[in-house]
């Protein structure tokens, strides 16, 4: 709910101050548009003014220089810090200097304009001028790195196109030559002193090679691989098969004694026939597969002959033979692995030998080896300087045979068909916002510097008498009392009709007599108001008289139909006329004026003494209402004298206009004096303002009101 509420209370605010503003560009729209359009104006007459000027752009693209390695796979890269040196290189005042000198401008009106006005132009030299003509070219000069690539933007302006043009050309070909003979100079220097340090490097790549041969050949270091020494001796190299050979064979011949050792203990235990590799052998098995067989002949034979059968002595004969066959076998599998233990045995002591004979002969090659290891790292090292020597010498001899150059130009400036500046649809849209702030601030200046109260609240709470009625602005072509009459049902009628209801009541029974208008300065629509209000009660069938008392200006003559041309009531007050003689119908049926036949000014108490007071007594019996135009009380005291004498005094305010403070000593006065200040009313409105709005009307009640044409 409080969120709620918050967020109600913002749109409200946001809604009044939408409001204001509208109310604001409402009044003051011929301030803003006249502001507006003279601000527009002065920026179009300051844009036609602007010299037209072309911008033109020669591109130029910056490359690592190549040697001819880097040709073959590799490149080099610019750092931000090379690219924004050539910048610097191209915005530099010599380079300038030669562009100068190489298209004679320094007799160009252009760029020597300000010269005439310097104190030393008489004495000023050829190289004084072409340095101040160089300042004025780069005055116009930008060079700007393109994005992230290696492509600089090299822009001159000037107010001719094809000038414009050749100076960015100039400034990129004068680099390139300058870049070019300076890298070249510095190549063919840098090539020449590194020819004479790779041949020195070679010399002493010779020796050392020389001087590492000869050491091996007195140590009797004999290397294999490619001959650099990188492959070690053959010593070396002999040592690890061998090594791995003798762990072979260890291996084998423990191998080969574990298996004789477990073949004599199964022998001992259990007969050959418990040995594993004869109950593994294939020829045991086969003879063992034709004994049985053959043990079958043999119960079959002497199941059915006999043992004295020759048959049964051939078959038992054959089975001696098999079984012997058996024993042969097995022991021939017994010799086999005695056999092999003993080889192997062998074998590896013949290995152990000559791993023992090739320690000794390596041991002997350490030192020797060492020293010899030195001297080859002394000449690799050697050699590495020789081939970088080489290599850069190279490059060099390559970069002064051909100039390669390190930049190129890949976009010639061409001169533009229109100005770049000045940027008219720019100018244009920023004039308009210029001119629409400049309005904007004008009238937003003139609202703070009003003074005068704009709504009913603050007139309220700045007097604390209640707002009678709000009388609406006409136009200044209008009478405002003549559309009274003309339009009884305009708005402005209307709101006569509701002071007429404020100030009289609805159902007073005793409605006041006299009623005294007044306000705190001039031109607030006091007198105007008055006359108004004197109609609108002569036409609700009152007798009113309509009494000016603002004798200073005499303004109510202006305003009637039937201007007085006898005696007015300054006559009457001196006791010249009478009010019977002075009194004139007025222009609505009902309705009497007594004015001012012109204006009077004097030092004496006119309203001060009892005449007044009678003439007022007189004219009570005679009229329903007396309206009184009183003059304005700051500043003049007739007012005050008068307004004691009348029933009830409205103070006249004008909207957006009367100060608060003047308004507020003028009320003090009255209640000071003892006169009956019963409300005010804000005069020269506009309709849409809230002081309208806020007491009655609205959109709602347009078909209620006929407007004034």
């Amino acid at each position: 709910m409080e969120i709620s509420k918050q967020m109600t209370d913002y749109d409200g605010q946001l809604s009044d101050l939408l409001q204001t503003v509208r109310d604001v560009i409402r009044r003051r729209w011929l301030t803003l548009v006249l502001v507006a359009a003279a601000v527009l104006a002065l920026g179009v007459v300051l844009m036609f003014m602007m010299t037209p000027k072309y911008e033109t752009t020669a591109r130029i693209r910056i490359d690592p220089a190549q040697s001819v390695a880097q040709n073959s796979g590799g490149s080099t890269a610019l750092n931000p810090e090379a690219i924004e040196t050539e910048v610097a290189v191209l915005n530099s005042l010599d380079l300038a200097r030669e562009v100068v000198s190489r298209l004679k401008l320094t007799n160009d009106p252009e760029f020597t304009a300000g010269l005439a006005n310097r104190p030393d132009a008489a004495t000023l030299g050829q190289t004084d001028r072409e340095t101040a003509v160089a300042q004025a070219l780069l005055a116009n000069l930008s060079v700007e790195r393109d994005k992230l690539t290696y492509l600089l933007a090299v822009s001159f302006t000037s107010r001719d196109p094809v000038k414009s043009a050749r100076i960015a050309n100039t400034f990129a070909e004068t680099y390139l030559d300058t870049r070019v003979g300076t890298n070249a100079g510095a190549a063919e220097k840098q090539s020449e002193q590194l020819k004479r340090q790779a041949a020195e490097l070679g010399a002493e790549v010779r020796s050392a090679d020389a001087a590492v041969a000869a050491y091996r050949a007195r140590a009797g270091l004999t290397v294999s691989g490619d001959g650099n020494g990188s492959g070690g001796t053959i010593v070396d190299q002999q040592v690890a098969p061998l090594s791995n050979q003798l762990a072979t064979a260890e291996s084998e011949a423990a191998a080969a004694r574990a298996s004789l050792a477990a073949a004599e203990g199964q022998v001992a235990c259990g007969g050959l026939d418990a040995v594993a590799e004869v109950r593994s052998s294939e020829v045991v098995a086969e003879l063992r597969r034709q004994r049985a067989l053959v043990l079958r002949a043999v119960g079959e034979v002497q199941a059915r002959y006999g043992e004295k059968h020759p048959e049964y002595a051939r078959v038992r004969d054959q089975l001696s033979s098999i079984d012997q066959q058996i024993k042969d076998e097995a022991l021939r599998v017994i010799g086999s692995l005695r056999a092999n233990a003993t080889a192997a045995d062998a074998r590896a002591a013949s290995l152990r030998g000559s791993m023992g004979r090739l320690e000794v002969e390596r041991a002997s090659n350490t030192q020797a080896s060492v020293m010899a290891e030195s001297l080859e790292r002394e000449a690799v090292a050697k050699r590495a300087a020789f081939d970088r020597a080489s290599q850069l010498a190279l490059e060099s001899t390559q970069a002064a045979q051909n100039r390669i150059s390190q930049a190129v130009i890949v976009d010639r400036a061409q001169p533009p068909s229109k100005p770049t500046s000045p940027n008219k649809p720019l100018i244009l849209a920023l004039a308009l916002v210029a001119a629409f702030a400049a309005g904007a601030g004008t009238i937003a200046v003139q609202e703070m510097l009003v003074t005068g109260m704009q709504t009913v609240e603050e007139l309220e709470n700045q007097l604390g008498i209640p707002v009678l009625a709000a009388i609406p602005k006409v136009p200044k072509s209008v009478n405002p009392a003549d559309l009274l009459l003309e339009k009884p049902t305009s708005l402005f009628a209307e709101s006569l009709r509701i002071a007429r209801a404020g100030i009289l009541g609805v159902r007073s029974s005793t409605p006041p007599k006299v009623i005294a208008f007044t306000s705190a300065l001039p031109s607030e629509g006091k007198t105007t108001t008055s006359l108004s209000f004197a109609r609108t009660l002569a036409s609700n069938n009152s007798r009113t008289l309509l009494l000016e008392c603002d004798v200073r200006r005499a303004a109510m003559r202006a305003l009637v139909s039937n201007p007085p041309t006898g005696p007015g009531i300054v006559e009457i007050l001196h006791g010249k006329a009478t009010a019977e003689e002075v009194i004139v119908p007025g222009d609505v049926p009902g309705l009497d004026h007594l004015l001012v036949r012109a204006p009077y000014f004097s030092s004496e108490d006119l309203f001060g003494a009892d005449n007044m007071k009678n003439l007022l007594d007189k004219l009570r019996t005679r009229y329903d209402h007396i309206v009184l135009d009183l003059p304005p009380l700051v500043g003049l005291a007739d007012g005050r004298f008068l307004s004691v004498l009348a029933d009830v005094t409205v103070l006249i305010v004008r909207w957006n206009d009367t100060p608060a403070a003047a308004a507020v000593s003028a009320l003090g006065w009255l209640k000071s004096d003892g006169a009956n200040p019963v409300g005010a009313i804000y005069t020269m409105v506009d309709s849409s303002a809230e002081a309208i709005g806020g007491l009655y009307y609205s959109k709602k009640y347009s078909a209620y009101y006929q407007q004034p044409n």
